[in-house]
């Protein structure tokens, strides 16, 4: 039994985040604490989900709150699941200049082991970076 989480945050207004260190620092804390999912940002704003032992991902929302570049966190899912829906973690950056249908099938490939919500969170979010 695993636990996954689904928070969605604000960036602060007084930090601008350099997604590739988060990314990277995000990649080597997810795997020293065996966690999976997938983190969607589009330079306003972090949706992510996460995937672990509960202990984790406890360890992980808590790091997350006290980060000073997040804000108005709003977990979204917090359950139990037989088996992780992300075997790995990553990153869909949506602050690239890539093209909105290379984007879109990237994120629907990311997100094609996860459950009905899931993907349709994904999807709105990503619906709403592209309209943008």
């Amino acid at each position: 039994m695993f636990q996954q989480l689904v928070y969605i945050s604000t960036v602060s207004p007084s930090v601008a985040p350099n997604v590739a260190h988060i990314l990277r620092v995000s990649q080597s804390n997810n795997q020293r604490d065996g966690l999976t999912g997938l983190l969607f940002f589009n330079g306003k704003r972090f949706l992510q989900v996460l995937e672990g032992e509960k202990a984790a991902i406890q360890q992980a929302i808590a790091r997350i709150r006290a980060d000073d570049r997040h804000r108005a966190i709003v977990v979204l899912s917090n359950r139990s699941v037989d088996q992780r829906e992300f075997g790995e973690w990553a990153m869909a950056d949506a602050t690239g200049m890539m093209r909105s249908d290379h984007f879109l099938a990237n994120l629907e490939r990311l997100v094609a082991n996860s459950t009905p919500s899931i993907r349709a969170t994904f999807a709105e979010y990503a619906r709403m970076r592209v309209a943008a």
